[in-house]
């Protein structure tokens, strides 16, 4: 049973503890029956070839009391602060020991909160198409994790939260998350003559993969629909700023790329903040070859960003992360 292998892991154990301690009454947590269930994962961007195996997961979910009982603590307290930045459900990782069910038991959690995801949209008059296109990106995380893992599930189901907690929206080519600012980014901004303090509100660009070119034509399409989007929708929330963290945004990779190319003029729109000293070689590895644990030996250069990786990391280089931000 789930809940058993839960309790094998003290980490987990101790999280189990922290949801059985809630106050709250336990908010309706039901999922959709299995003629149901594969049109929402369909609407969702689940591939058709896991759709089976979710279905069936479902059922036996539905067999099990206590983890019944679980599901409706995680989506009561995923649900508790809708909308509030920084105050999502975090879902820990289960192990390998907890099975398919375990490794696909934080989508069933999305999957129940949808009714409550959607009434805080329509409660911010968010547009539909748009609200369908940000809750689609757990369809493109459930096929990241096949690309790696060989099957159905989610690598970084906190990421996905942020989607479902109201704190981030695909627009266009890129996705923007509500965000404070750091203290760090804060004094670049202040520096530069901007009249900003650590956390006011601005939005962190993140860049998906599966979603074609990085152009400079589909990223000016996103930043025009970003501002009109969180003017309309956030009119409490002031975003002046916009801020990014990412190996994208790396200055070696001006040693390898042209000028012109879509990643170098996506770095020339933001003010780099600092260089980061730390190497983080398995991001842009995971990145562009799908998986951080590929042997260096192994990886192919077809491309410019291939070539660039490789190539750099042959040599006896690293990749950094890079933090850069410009005013909206």
């Amino acid at each position: 049973m789930l809940l058993k292998a839960l309790r094998a892991d003290a980490r987990l154990a101790e999280w189990l503890r922290d949801l059985e301690s809630e106050s709250s009454a336990l908010r309706e947590a039901s999922l959709p029956d299995a003629d149901e269930l594969p049109d929402i994962l369909l609407d969702l961007s689940v591939p058709h070839e896991h759709i089976n195996e979710l279905v069936a997961l479902r059922a036996q979910l539905a067999d099990d009391p206590e983890a019944v009982t679980l599901l409706a603590r995680c989506v009561t307290r995923f649900v508790r602060d809708m909308g509030e930045m920084g105050k999502g459900w975090e879902p820990p990782a289960f192990p390998a020991t907890t099975g398919p069910l375990g490794r696909c038991f934080h989508l069933y959690v999305f999957i129940a909160a949808l009714p409550y995801v959607r009434a805080h949209h329509r409660e911010r008059g968010v547009p539909e198409d748009v609200s369908r296109r940000t809750l689609a990106d757990l369809g493109r995380h459930v096929a990241v994790h096949h690309r790696r893992a060989g099957g159905p599930g989610l690598l970084f189901p906190w990421w996905i939260a942020l989607h479902f907690h109201g704190e981030l929206f695909q627009l266009g080519r890129l996705q923007f998350q509500r965000v404070l600012l750091g203290r760090r980014t804060a004094a670049a901004v202040a520096a530069a003559g901007l009249d900003l303090g650590p956390r006011a509100p601005c939005l962190s660009l993140h860049i998906t993969d599966f979603r074609g070119p990085l152009s400079p034509t589909a990223c000016d399409r996103s930043l025009a629909l970003a501002r009109e989007f969180f003017a309309r929708h956030y009119p409490d929330e002031r975003h002046e700023i916009a801020v990014c963290n990412s190996w994208l945004l790396d200055p070696q990779l001006k040693r390898y790329l042209p000028a012109d190319s879509n990643i170098i003029r996506f770095q020339d729109r933001f003010h780099l903040e600092c260089e980061e000293t730390t190497p983080d070689d398995t991001v842009p590895i995971g990145f562009v070859f799908g998986d951080p644990e590929l042997p260096l030996d192994g990886l192919p250069r077809r491309n410019s960003v291939e070539r660039a990786v490789v190539d750099h990391l042959r040599g006896g280089g690293h990749w950094y992360g890079g933090r850069g931000w410009f005013a909206l």
